[in-house]
């Protein structure tokens, strides 16, 4: 698939073994910007000892408010070879992690499943957790089948206005949808744990934007009507402006607590069984790559 790359739903058709790029300007390396235990996830996931976390560079959206802007927006770390990279989830494993999370592994998955198969025949025992952005082709979210233990996917808007706007695509909601219906396939529609930690199934994000409630909604009725009541939702209040849109009408500022509540209220009168939530606060949440801990909060 990198002799002509049709990853996701992009399908930019580059010949990255050649060096070609395409809209994520990777070639067929690995660009891994930093990997370390993780206790700002979910709690099934950080659980006490950590996520596996192995933030990648690039990705296959450029959201204007992205969080992780520095590495997605751009290519920056240490470029791996399958067998660096399989290294790296074994000393993950070694630090007492409980699963092994590349973010943003999209761009990067051929690479990834192979570095996956070589860590488990050298004694990789961890969960693996797919964190993606949500917009995926379902196709190649088949071909994961086996491999992938727990689904992480964003489920960012459920209308194309917002989603052009945001984002610069007009078909995320028609993606995120048939992906998400396909990994439930594969995993389930639940998470299961033991003592309190995640093993195996699938838990969909949604970060709520400022002004954007309708589209919360939207995200919400889709997956109630499409897929399942029954999948766990992380509702997450943390949006925090970036300066790239620190002039936006609606991007520049927080989301209001009566916001949040609003979206919260709404999963929960959809029947919702499983909802993660958290506080709407000031804190600045926006991790910085530039530094040795970037979520140093």
């Amino acid at each position: 698939m990198l002799k002509r790359c049709e990853l996701c739903p992009r399908k930019c058709r580059v010949d990255r073994t050649k060096g070609e790029v395409g809209f994520c300007r990777l070639s067929d390396d690995v660009v891994m910007n930093s990997a370390f235990p993780h206790y700002g996830e979910e709690p099934p996931l950080s659980g006490t000892r950590g996520a596996g976390t192995i933030f990648l560079s690039s990705c296959n959206l450029r959201c204007s408010y992205c969080q992780n802007y520095q590495i997605s927006h751009d290519i920056q770390g240490e470029r791996l070879d399958v067998e660096g990279l399989s290294r790296t989830m074994l000393h993950l494993q070694d630090k007492l992690c409980h699963n092994i999370e590349p973010v943003t592994p999209t761009p990067h998955v051929p690479r990834l499943i192979q570095a996956l198969i070589m860590a488990r025949q050298k004694g990789l025992r961890l969960p693996f957790v797919y964190n993606c952005g949500g917009y995926e082709d379902p196709d190649v979210i088949g071909m994961l089948d086996g491999m992938v233990d727990i689904y992480l996917p964003d489920f960012k808007y459920g209308n194309s206005e917002d989603a052009l706007t945001f984002s610069g695509v007009d078909d995320y909601h028609t993606y995120a949808l048939a992906s998400l219906r396909e990994m439930v396939r594969q995993v389930g529609d639940s998470l299961e744990t033991e003592g309190g930690v995640a093993l195996r199934g699938v838990l969909v994000r949604h970060l709520v934007l400022p002004g954007s409630v309708a589209n919360s909604f939207a995200v919400l009725e889709m997956i109630r009507e499409k897929v399942s009541r029954r999948v766990p939702l992380s509702i997450m209040a943390q949006y925090t402006p970036i300066p790239a849109v620190s002039a936006h009408p609606l991007l520049s500022r927080r989301i209001t607590r009566a916001e949040y509540e609003s979206v919260v209220n709404r999963a929960l009168d959809l029947g919702f069984e499983n909802i993660f939530t958290q506080a709407v606060d000031e804190r600045a949440l926006t991790p910085d790559f530039e530094r040795d801990e970037p979520f140093n909060w």
